[in-house]
């Protein structure tokens, strides 16, 4: 692989992937502020692909099917990122499509946008899980951006303008840090001019990154949903954790694939599903963000059983804090967690997103192979250190059920 500074001072790293048909580009903007209204990036990505000034968003769509372009634009919690997949033959026409879309986009069609994604946004709190897991971040995060759900966001993106747009994508083309990343069977030669041609109205300003991490919980935070019509309690238990920035990282790893990442061989699998058979769906999460991590454990029950999951959490955590684990265990968890990352390269767009990804964080891309190797290195008393400093913190915890299973729980 092999680095690039193109003509408007964008980093770009490149690949030759050979004897691949398709050529993977991905295009990352970091987010150095949070937004004034909730919605607006998201709106912002959905009309990238809703018409220009040379074409109508049919003759837009009509045009990638036919040559089997995917553009995919998408907002995350730290960054925007364009990934483009293409025949190797089309490089020309897709970057000549990606210079009319950066532009040209007209954002005319924000209005009936809108009502899409509030649509969409409304559906998807029909479901008692998410529902229940937008609290939860709204919990863990309070009053911080990461905490934004999709009822912010309705209540947000109402009030979002044309000239809100075209500021905010002005903010991006012109100041935002960006990095790009190209994986395929092509010319480096080719691919860089034709970034130079048609990517030139892209800049880089040094500007101020304003945003600041969440503050601590300093006490447990308990948030409730009643809802009478839930045939499943959801439960969200959850802990500030480090970034991926931290020497734990790794550890960290390891420690949510033997808590409750691994499936049929996890701990919280093992113990509730398997022998107290109280769910279907129990597991651990661990989310790295630039400023802050969140790790929790999730469990979908029969609203009886809330007690006893609460219960099941606490000592299946106090377990792992107290009890250092097998030779055995640690090495099972090691050739899992590396095995599930071997996918993370399997195809051009795969790797394009990840050696991306860690250059847009100035991990470096070949961070990958670094950190499979710390994940070897890691001891039993690595993990039984990072259990206790961080579960032994205050944790965030949502509950959704019906009234009187709440308060048979005696959590209301």
């Amino acid at each position: 692989m092999n680095k690039y500074i193109l003509e408007n001072g964008i980093e770009a790293i490149i690949k030759n992937n050979k004897n691949t048909p398709r050529t993977a580009f991905c295009l990352f903007f970091k987010l150095n502020r949070d937004e004034e209204k909730p919605g607006l990036y998201l709106l912002l990505t959905r009309l990238l692909l809703q018409g220009t000034k040379n074409r109508t968003a049919e003759e837009l769509a009509n045009e990638l099917d036919e040559k089997a372009l995917d553009f995919t634009f998408e907002k995350k919690a730290d960054y925007i990122r364009f990934k483009l997949l293409f025949l190797n033959e089309d490089v020309q026409e897709t970057f000549e499509i990606l210079e009319d879309i950066i532009e040209n986009t007209t954002f005319n069609d924000y209005e009936k946008e809108k009502i899409k994604i509030k649509g969409e946004l409304e559906s998807d709190l029909d479901s008692a899980k998410i529902q229940a897991q937008d609290e939860y971040y709204r919990t863990i995060f309070k009053n911080h951006p990461y905490g934004i759900g999709r009822k912010e966001i309705i209540e947000g993106i109402e009030r979002i303008t044309k000239a809100d747009l075209i500021n905010a994508f002005n903010e991006l083309k012109y100041n935002l840090q960006k990095n790009i990343s190209v994986i395929g069977d092509i010319d480096e030669q080719i691919i860089t001019e034709l970034m130079n041609k048609r990517l030139k109205s892209l800049k880089i300003n040094e500007t101020l990154d304003l945003r600041i991490e969440s503050a601590p919980i300093e006490k447990e935070r308990v948030s409730i949903i009643e809802k009478e019509d839930a045939n499943q309690a959801q439960i969200f238990q959850g802990w500030l954790f480090p970034s991926i920035f931290s020497e734990e990282y790794p550890s960290i790893i390891l420690l949510n694939t033997i808590l409750g990442s691994s499936g049929l061989s996890s701990r919280l699998f093992l113990e509730l599903r398997e022998k107290q058979g109280l769910c279907y769906n129990v597991r651990s999460v661990y989310e790295p963000y630039l400023l802050s991590g969140n790790f929790f454990v999730y469990i979908g029950t029969e609203p009886k059983n809330i007690k006893t999951s609460l219960e099941g959490f606490k000592r299946e955590i106090k377990k792992i804090m107290t009890e250092i684990i097998s030779e055995e265990e640690l090495e099972n968890a090691k050739t899992n967690a590396i095995g599930k990352r071997s996918f993370y390269q399997e195809t051009n767009l795969l790797e394009a997103c990840l050696k991306g990804y860690y250059e847009f964080l100035g991990l470096g891309f070949d961070w990958e192979e670094k950190l499979i190797q710390k994940i070897k290195e890691t001891t039993k008393e690595d993990i039984l250190s990072i259990a206790e400093k961080y579960f032994s913190k205050p944790s965030a915890l949502c509950i959704l059920a019906p009234k009187k299973y709440l308060e048979a729980s005696g959590l209301l």
